[in-house]
């Protein structure tokens, strides 16, 4: 099942409020629940929600409760737990992968006083269900920046895990920001179809250095593909996935994306309490501060530093989108014209690839 893809349409960078008023009164203590699609130690998507369901416990002390349960597999299972946590007391439960998503409103169905938050997520069938996202992208055009200014292949590799809008935009944007500073780029792609299987992520990345490949980006949730790169004496870097990955500094995790959600669990827990909750669409990206860019490592020579770090202020105060034309889709037909912005409704359904990627998107 795929975990993090949002199809409806999003908030433009902001949490928009959706139908329904803000409870009536608040909370003296709140119940805060989260199931995880992968183990907390995974080093990277789960251990970084788990921070913030821990910033949460440490916002607000007494005043709140968390619990947590890890490796759900998607589907039956956590209808299961969610079923469990919301007759075990639960008055808020963040329900972390896209495949919880059928789950969620099921059970959000059967107790409607108990809030929903799904993760990456596009349903809100119910008033009681709200979805939240970051916008990955933003951080793929930096790395795509560091990796068309790094190679010296000319060869850059992704692994993907499954054909989503999610990562196909992730795709595109890295590719189409190596491209810009390096025109004799070429990306590998290869699909693992798994979020978390560390032997998977190995292989794939075995796969992108037997053909060549010398930077590596992931969108996939263990640090193996980074533990490949490190056998390669430094001729292979990479990137943090999700988490900071900082074992791997200063190469070959030259740099990272890293998932913050502390903001938005505090944020969510605490209109429980004070009594302003109401059904909400979310989708923050790195001028909100829910996708960070980590260090860039002094592997990295400083010009390309200083130009990696110009974009990311350029995003985070939106005089630049990573998506703006002239962009062609792969089949050479024309996408965005020049000087024109993707609508994020573009985004969220992507489906394509950008001109100049080789290779079909798995059907």
């Amino acid at each position: 099942m795929y975990r993090r893809h949002l199809l409806a349409s999003a908030a433009l960078g902001l949490t928009l409020a959706i139908g329904g008023g803000a409870l009536a009164q608040g909370m003296d203590k709140v119940k805060a629940c989260f199931i995880y699609v992968g183990p907390i130690g995974d080093g990277g998507w789960t251990y970084q929600h788990h921070q913030g369901a821990l910033a949460v416990q440490e916002a607000y002390g007494d005043k709140v409760e968390i619990q947590w349960q890890e490796s759900v597999p998607e589907g039956a299972d956590a209808e299961r737990v969610l079923t469990q946590m919301a007759l075990g007391g639960c008055n808020i439960i963040f329900t972390t992968s896209f495949g919880y998503m059928d789950a969620t409103n099921a059970v959000a169905a059967k107790f409607p006083d108990v809030k929903f938050e799904h993760a990456t997520g596009y349903k809100r069938d119910q008033p009681n269900v709200s979805t939240y996202n970051a916008r990955f992208y933003e951080g793929r055009a930096v790395q795509g920046t560091i990796a068309g200014r790094m190679t010296k292949s000319n060869k850059i590799g992704y692994i993907a895990s499954f054909p989503i809008p999610e990562v196909i935009m992730g795709i595109n944007s890295y590719y189409l920001h190596a491209k810009k500073v390096n025109p004799a780029v070429e990306l590998s792609i290869v699909w693992a179809f798994t979020w978390f299987d560390p032997a998977k992520e190995a292989d794939a990345a075995k796969a992108l250095i037997d053909q060549g490949v010398d930077v590596i980006a992931s969108h996939t949730d263990s640090t193996a593909p980074l533990a490949e790169a490190a056998k390669t004496n430094g001729a292979v870097i990479g990137f943090g996935q999700a988490s900071d990955m900082s074992a791997y500094k200063p190469t070959p995790r030259v740099s990272s994306i890293i998932d913050n959600w502390a903001p938005y669990y505090v944020k969510r827990v605490g209109q429980l309490l004070d009594g302003t909750y109401e059904q909400a669409d979310a989708w923050e990206g790195i001028a909100g501060g829910e996708v960070e860019i980590g260090e860039i490592t002094e592997a990295v020579p400083a010009e390309v530093k200083a130009e990696a770090e110009a974009l990311r202020d350029a995003i985070a105060a939106g005089t630049y989108h990573p998506f703006t034309g002239p962009i062609n889709k792969q089949d050479g037909s024309p996408w965005l014209a020049d000087g024109a912005v993707a609508p994020d409704g573009d985004l969220l359904g992507m489906n394509f690839f950008v001109e100049g990627i080789v290779g079909e998107i798995p059907q």
